[in-house]
């Protein structure tokens, strides 16, 4: 019965450290991008809400997406529950792409991230 418990605890401790490890590369990618950009996040903000009048941001990250480096916002507009994601080129401040998503879309985009 020791030994089970110890195999157990020995378990949940790898996966905490690997889960660690995990937020802290994704935390260095996000500066490293971050260094990189020419166009800061509250300009970049500025920008993708000028695209959807009376939006509100719920997420927004720093990504690669397609070879660009890009703010990526997800914008959610009264009225619907569709959220609009606006992609902000973080070189030039150009918009690189602008998407509506259902709430079906956004579930599993994020059981994709996850």
């Amino acid at each position: 019965m020791k030994t089970n418990r110890n195999i157990v605890c020995t378990a949940v401790a790898i996966l905490l450290a690997i889960g660690v490890v995990s937020c802290a590369t994704d935390a260095q990618k996000e500066g490293k991008l971050q260094a990189e950009a020419k166009v800061s996040r509250a300009q970049a903000e500025k920008i993708a809400l000028a695209k959807v009048p009376g939006g509100t941001i719920k997420e927004g990250e720093i990504e690669k997406e397609k070879g660009k480096i890009v703010w990526s916002f997800d914008i959610a507009t009264p009225g619907t529950a569709d959220i609009t994601e606006v992609q902000v080129d973080a070189l030039n401040g150009e918009v690189v792409a602008i998407e509506k998503e259902s709430p079906a879309q956004q579930a599993k985009e994020k059981r994709e991230k996850d």
